[in-house]
């Protein structure tokens, strides 16, 4: 294909996202094109003016879609993310060097990058920071398909699409680095003690006699000489200086030195269900926590100067969970695949926490290792835990923290437990509880019930104790109000009633401590961000908290701070108009954001916080230079059109859509609703769009109208909208679809309503099969991908979490199952479309297997695609390819 042509402008560039540079239309790149092309595939507009769409053969509409990725790799900014921030000592130049992943110029894996921030600025903040390779000579992503089955998983769970270096650990006051890539671990250090580098660095991989994959490496914060990972689903230890190294755990009994079989294969979890550090499934899927260890801030010295460690990990007992078969017929390796997959209304995983101490010694040894239970079993302690969803340690190292949820995860409990609870695994039960003390026992520190649901997050701050009985953290609460908001509270720490040395059953209840103070820091019907990546920032030297929110809009995420000492007033420090996503140094004197609109690509700009008032708010901040300027975008590219609208249910609905490019007066053009509509998903929001959803404008260039809605059940608007879909799915959501198009129909005379399809992937696969049942008279075709059928199949928490358990509401499973709807499904060939990845993990195939039997039974016709070698997300980039021409081809043909 020939490269757009480009034609500097002069004067005045136009809209934001669009200066300095002309793009020839999608149409004049097709007619430039070196390939043979029918002359059908590359109809002028004023065909369109009898058909809205012209028809491509599908050779034209893989020119279109290799177009449309051309622009898109164009507009790729490649912006930077995970920042952190080290103070320079030593120059009269450079205030901080920031450390961050990206991707440099012409490259497409991430690595770690720099740039240095100097002390002296314009105050326009204009200037354009540079980026330096932290590293260098370093090929660090694996070749593709080289992935063990644990990364590739993993990939899975965290919706990972770059390669590379795709995460890090930093050890700040050594300056060192840990990641993972190529298949391995490797390290270095900057600064800290020694200048600051000027060139690449030469990272060094951590030597192992483990063969296969080492997941999760982490600095041991106490002591970073040494970094923990885990291999074959249980804890290991090594020393960068010595290379000493030491297994911690024993969960699984097998060999770890089997090579490729000794990373977790398939038969693993049918031999040896059990694994140490390692998050279950739903955890990592469902409550988005990809760990399962995590080491103490602090350690303690024996009398000869050696170091005490201890690593607080979960261990995870599958037994129970039944086992998935997944067949593979088109991989070599395997003929099939198996998991340990908990369906709605099945058992669990079993839990527990547990401690690994060990000693780190003076000449680099690692001795002295104990495995440690907790006094009694941790179900004995807290009988309605289910899940844990977060776990970690105070700052001081003084407790061992955890969030518990029950099975309903309608009842949250925050427990303090003392390191002290933890006694050798080696003895046995009555003996554990002679060794530990009656004082030494659980707190729960706080409570939260519901009858919807409780969406876990990572708002949770310890303030250093003044008193031994009581403890001030800050946390984030939803289910008082409604939406989560910052609270500071006080619990008083008393001692509990209960005694081990009486040998009886002790319950949850005997642990729970009466609040001192419960103060709320913000309020209104807005959110507080804390998941996803949306952290909060504690100053506890100015007393001042801040936060990410929605305050301002549900479209738009902004960086907010408060006093927590003395809270009044709030103060938005981010630019409106843009969606934020910020972080900010350890000093709190710099934030960056990364900032958008649906017009104008990401940039990333750093920012000083300059003058504070006498209570320590930050009122005027300091633009002190950029890190990534904007893209400039193709003039083929037209950004969505931001809409809102009241529907019958009194709520306002969100939405934007993509004009079909070319518009003639008084035209009907087909109309494509884009869907995911089911909770923890937004899609609407004031940033840019040009990436993640230009097939979206693809399809906008080829004369299709296209619709994007976020109905109730969607996030960031409060639990009583997203709990508009708790005991029933697959309603309300067609219900505020269909209004939203009926509404914009009224406005926009180019929306057809008679040619409408509804497409979307997951839970929107799922409800586009559910609007071609329940509403065949406004959807004329449906395109589902991986689409959820029958819930029953699907994982517990998700599932349970919005439906309740299956025996409590059997009906309600039934009516929200696609697969109980098939005779609603038209009759007419040539509206249903199904696309599914055959290895997929998380909506197993069996799920399409299951309409598709249904639908032959009952003589309904359809279209099924079949992906072979891909997962719940499509990977490969021929695949990918394949499935855009195939969605194409068929809207052209039946819309």
């Amino acid at each position: 294909m020939q490269k757009a042509k480009k034609a500097r402008l002069s004067g005045d560039s136009g809209s934001r996202g669009r200066s300095g540079v002309m793009w020839h239309t999608l149409s004049d790149l097709l007619s430039e094109s070196n390939e043979m092309v029918d002359a059908e595939d590359v109809q002028v507009p004023s065909f369109l003016t009898c058909y809205g769409v012209a028809r491509r053969s599908w050779e034209g509409l893989r020119d279109v879609i290799r177009a449309s990725r051309k622009q898109q790799s164009q507009m790729v900014s490649k912006a930077p993310h995970d920042f952190r921030f080290v103070r320079w000592t030593d120059s009269d130049l450079y205030s901080h060097r920031i450390y961050f992943l990206g991707m440099m110029p012409g490259s497409r894996e991430s690595t770690l990058l720099y740039s240095d921030v100097p002390k002296h600025f314009s105050k326009d903040g204009a200037a354009l920071l540079s980026w330096g390779q932290l590293l260098g000579n370093f090929q660090p992503a694996a070749l593709f398909g080289n992935y063990s089955r644990e990364e590739e998983l993993l990939r899975e769970r965290k919706r990972l699409g770059t390669y590379g270096i795709t995460s890090y650990d930093y050890h700040a006051d050594t300056g060192t680095f840990l990641f993972q890539a190529s298949g391995s671990i490797f390290h270095c250090s900057d600064g800290c003690g020694k200048p600051f580098t000027t060139v690449p660095l030469k990272p060094v991989e951590v030597r192992s006699g483990c063969l296969g994959s080492r997941m999760d490496p982490k600095i041991c914060l106490p002591e970073p000489n040494l970094v923990t990972f885990i291999h074959n689903c249980d804890l290991w230890v090594s020393n960068l200086c010595s290379g000493a190294e030491r297994r911690l755990t024993f969960a699984r009994t097998g060999s770890t030195t089997q090579g490729k079989g000794s990373s977790g294969g398939s038969g693993s979890c049918l031999l040896e269900p059990k694994s140490a550090g390692v998050a279950s499934f739903v955890i990592q899927e469902e409550f988005d926590r990809y760990t399962a260890y995590w080491c103490c801030p602090v350690a303690s010295q024996d009398s000869a100067g050696n170091k005490i460690i201890w690593i607080l990990y979960e261990e995870v007992d599958e037994s129970n969970v039944e086992v998935i078969h997944i067949p593979a017929p088109a991989l070599e390796e395997r003929k099939s695949d198996s998991f340990r997959y908990p369906r709605a209304g099945t058992k669990n995983v079993t839990v527990t926490l547990r401690m690994s101490e060990f000693k780190s010694n003076i000449d680099g040894t690692i001795t002295d290792v104990v495995d440690k239970e907790l006094v009694c079993l941790f179900h004995t302690l807290f009988p309605n835990t289910e899940y844990i969803a977060r776990a970690g340690w105070t700052e001081d190292g003084k407790y061992v923290w955890a969030v518990l949820l029950d099975r309903a995860q309608q009842r949250l409990q925050l427990v303090l437990i003392p390191p002290a609870m933890f006694a050798p695994a080696s003895v046995d039960l009555s003996e554990r509880r002679r060794l530990v003390p009656d004082s030494v026992h659980p707190y729960v520190i706080y409570q939260e019930e519901t009858s919807l649901w409780i969406n876990i997050h990572d708002v949770f701050h310890t303030f250093p104790q003044r008193r031994n009985d009581e403890i001030t953290f800050i946390w984030g609460n939803e289910p008082r109000t409604g939406f989560r908001h910052l609270y500071r509270i006080t619990a008083f720490l008393y001692p509990s009633k209960y005694r081990w040395s009486e040998q009886s059953i002790a319950t949850s209840d005997d642990f729970v401590c009466p609040l001192k103070e419960e103060v709320p820091l913000t309020s209104g019907e807005w959110e507080v961000l804390g998941q996803q990546g949306a952290q909060t920032w504690v100053d506890e030297n100015r007393g001042l908290i801040y936060f990410q929110a929605t305050r301002d809009s549900p479209l738009e995420h902004h960086l907010y701070t408060v006093s927590y000492e003395r809270p009044s007033e709030i103060i938005r420090l981010t630019q409106p108009g843009y969606f934020h996503s910020c972080s900010l140094s350890k000093d709190r004197e710099l934030f960056v954001t990364q900032f958008s609109c649906v017009e104008s690509s990401p940039s990333v700009q750093l920012y000083q916080l300059a003058e504070r008032d006498g209570d320590g708010l930050c009122r005027q901040l300091y633009a002190w230079a950029r890190l990534l300027e904007p893209v400039a975008c193709p003039m083929e590219y037209q950004p969505p059109e931001l809409f809102s609208f009241q529907c019958k249910a009194g709520h306002t609905l969100y939405g934007m859509v993509y004009q079909p490019h070319g518009l003639q007066p008084s035209q009907k053009h087909p109309t494509v609703l884009f869907v995911y509509g089911g909770p923890h998903v937004q899609l609407v929001s004031n940033s840019f769009k040009g990436m993640k959803f230009m097939r979206l404008n693809t399809l906008a260039s080829l004369g299709y109208a296209v619709v994007v809605i976020d109905n109730r059940g969607s996030c960031h608007r409060g639990l009583k909208f997203e709990g508009a879909l708790k005991g029933h799915m697959g309603e309300v959501e067609i219900v505020d679809q269909v209004e939203g198009l009926q509404w914009l129909a009224e406005r926009y005379a180019f929306i057809d309503l008679n040619r409408v399809a509804i497409h979307g992937w997951s839970y929107g696969g799922y409800l586009s099969l559910m609007g071609l049942a329940l509403r065949p008279d406004v959807f004329k075709v449906a395109i589902a991908g991986a689409p959820v059928t029958v819930w029953m199949a699907y994982d517990t928490a998700y599932t349970e979490r919005y439906l309740g358990l299956p025996d409590a509401n059997m009906s309600g499973y039934e009516t929200s199952s696609v697969v109980y709807h098939v005779e609603k499904l038209p009759k007419e060939p040539n509206r249903l479309l199904i696309l599914h990845g055959y290895l997929d993990e998380n909506v197993h195939f069996f799920h399409t297997n299951m309409l598709v039997s249904q639908l032959v039974r009952m003589g309904k016709p359809y279209q099924l695609q079949i992906y072979p070698n891909e997962r719940h997300s499509i990977r490969c980039a021929e695949s990918g390819e394949h499935y855009e021409i195939m969605l194409l081809h068929f809207l052209q043909e039946h819309l």
